[in-house]
């Protein structure tokens, strides 16, 4: 057995169960040595594509995704999606093969490039330790929760693994990862006591859960519960708090008028496994004056980084959430502090972004992307998982479009790359097949990615794809104003049904919501194919949260 083969069995071995990527004469054996261990690949058509399609996969399954790609370019091709992957702390691995030759075309600074965009590197140096190379790696990503880069130089790939050495790791499989609801490092008895007394002397209390705190709904739902507290979440962690009466959705720039108003008003702000960054807390300025901020996380530098906080606590959110609980009911239940049946009303009346009034854009053969979004919220069965992409529209479908839970929800934005969104679709639907996968992308972002609508198409997926088409990089007309030279940010008007058609997409070209006739037959139909809607949207100004996002630049 060549050391490839070795190193794509043990991976298979090590649990390994879905791999993406673009193969080449590099890591072609090592592909197909996880395939034939049970794993399966899915072939992108662009690295860029696999990198993210893996992502998503690893945040919606909770498992550790495995990309695969060719020496070189195929890694370069794929370092956006990798940067978005190790920028969101998503525990991935990706192979790559290796040109150790300087003098070689395909010869580039592979551990520097990874490192360059935040990622580890673990470079397979010899048959006989190749293995354990491997499974250092997968420990690593999956347990420190890292994207690592494994370089499989091509000299070593191809020598025969000695006739002693096991293709299993060594020692067997790597030890089960902790339970996520146990710190590896159990918060101070004096931290969990500071943040119980700002709690229990809190009248108005908000806590805001984030990527790292995905995990502890039932934890948080009973801390909140415990300390009045209302609930919210950072936008990747969109869902968590779904069903709750005292959930206020997303905070930040994609809040909703009455959200931003009960966080602003807050006395007491809690962020777990959230980074209280200027995009969840506005630039600050959803911390009213004189509010105490807290912040739970894992990483004792991930405290205050972004803003001053009075009480840091080093933990893990579920465990620091049930020990605060029960330093609150040990001296006396806590008052009703946030809540009251004012509040409770005002969220189930108000809260919802489609709720708030608005003047209609639509007309002259453009359709408000507010009313568009809204008919497809009602359109569409609530069992979906919703990925969006980046730029001007991405509110729209960020907000309007309810979802089910925390797994009904991809965003693959810490980087901030437009062209993921529908990659990003592909990587969740295939963790969460029991969900009607909905990509949300504006027209720059889908012609960018169009190549992968193939892959939708090939792997048999019934996915519906909303291009909010404005002809325009949007962000950047409503960014630089009417006054500036435009030209180079708006084009021609492109019928991108005809391309998803091109693609084997059924496609319906919306210009006002009676055209989503073709929406409802798709729905109630068998599905057998994609669905492409191609919506003409209107735009005359930037939307809400870009307004928000921009006052900070």
């Amino acid at each position: 057995m060549l050391v490839g083969e070795a190193v794509g069995r043990a991976l298979a071995e090590l649990g390994v169960r879905q791999a993406f990527g673009v193969v080449g004469s590099g890591n072609f054996h090592v592909t197909n040595a996880l395939v034939s261990g049970g794993a399966r690949f899915v072939a992108a058509r662009h690295e860029g594509g696999a990198a993210t399609m893996a992502d998503a996969y690893a945040r919606m399954s909770g498992e550790v995704a495995v990309l695969t790609v060719h020496q070189g370019c195929g890694l370069t091709n794929a370092l956006t999606g990798i940067t978005e992957a190790a920028k969101s702390r998503t525990p991935l691995l990706v192979l790559a093969a290796e040109a150790t030759v300087p003098g070689s075309n395909f010869f580039v600074d592979q551990p520097g490039l990874a490192a360059a965009v935040g990622a580890s590197s673990v470079r397979v140096s010899s048959p006989s330790t190749a293995v354990p190379e491997v499974a250092r790696a997968f420990s690593l990503a999956r347990d420190e929760r890292r994207t690592v880069v494994v370089n499989l130089p091509l000299d070593v790939q191809g020598l025969p693994i000695d006739d002693g050495v096991s293709p299993r790791p060594v020692g067997g499989p790597v030890a089960p990862p902790p339970s996520p609801s146990s710190s590896p490092s159990p918060p101070s008895s004096p931290e969990v006591g500071e943040l119980a007394s700002l709690l229990a002397g809190a009248e108005r209390p908000v806590l805001i859960a984030g990527r790292g705190a995905r995990h502890a709904r039932a934890e948080l739902l009973a801390l909140a519960d415990a300390c009045g507290a209302l609930l919210a979440t950072s936008a990747v962690a969109r869902g968590l708090f779904h069903g709750s009466p005292w959930s206020l959705d997303v905070s930040g720039g994609f809040a909703s008028p009455l959200a931003a108003s009960l966080i602003s008003s807050a006395d007491v702000i809690v962020g777990f496994g959230c980074a209280l960054n200027m995009w969840t807390m506005r630039h600050g300025r959803l911390i009213g004056p004189g509010a105490r901020v807290a912040q739970v996380d894992l990483d004792p530098d991930a405290l205050g980084r972004n803003r001053p906080v009075d009480v840091g606590v080093t933990g893990d959110s579920a465990a620091v959430a049930a020990l605060v609980t029960a330093a609150l009911a040990e001296p006396t239940p806590s008052g009703p502090g946030y809540r009251s049946e004012a509040v409770r009303e005002r969220i189930a009346r108000d809260l919802r972004w489609r709720d708030v009034p608005y003047d209609d854009w639509g007309g002259s053969g453009h359709v408000d992307p507010r009313t568009l979004t809204i008919a497809l919220d009602d359109l569409l069965p609530a069992e979906r998982m919703v990925a969006v992409d980046s730029g001007n529209f991405m509110g729209y479908p960020s907000m309007f479009l309810s979802v089910p839970d925390e797994f009904g929800f991809c965003f693959t934005q810490a980087f901030q790359s437009i062209g993921l969104g529908l990659a990003t679709a592909i990587g969740a639907a295939l963790a969460r097949p029991d969900r009607l996968p909905v990509a949300a992308l504006g027209d720059g972002g889908a012609l960018m990615a169009a190549a992968e609508l193939d892959t939708v198409r090939r792997l048999g997926l019934p996915m519906v794809v909303v291009v909010y088409n404005d002809d325009a990089y949007g962000a950047e007309v409503h960014h630089f104003g009417a006054d500036a030279d435009l030209s180079s940010v708006v084009f021609p008007e492109t019928d991108i049904a005809a391309v998803g058609a091109g693609y084997g997409f059924d496609a319906v070209t919306v210009r006002s919501v009676a055209d989503l006739a073709g929406v409802r037959s798709w729905v109630d139909g068998d599905r057998a194919r994609p669905l492409l809607i191609d919506a003409k949207v209107a735009a005359p100004r930037g939307s809400w949260w870009l307004e928000e996002a921009f006052r900070g630049h």
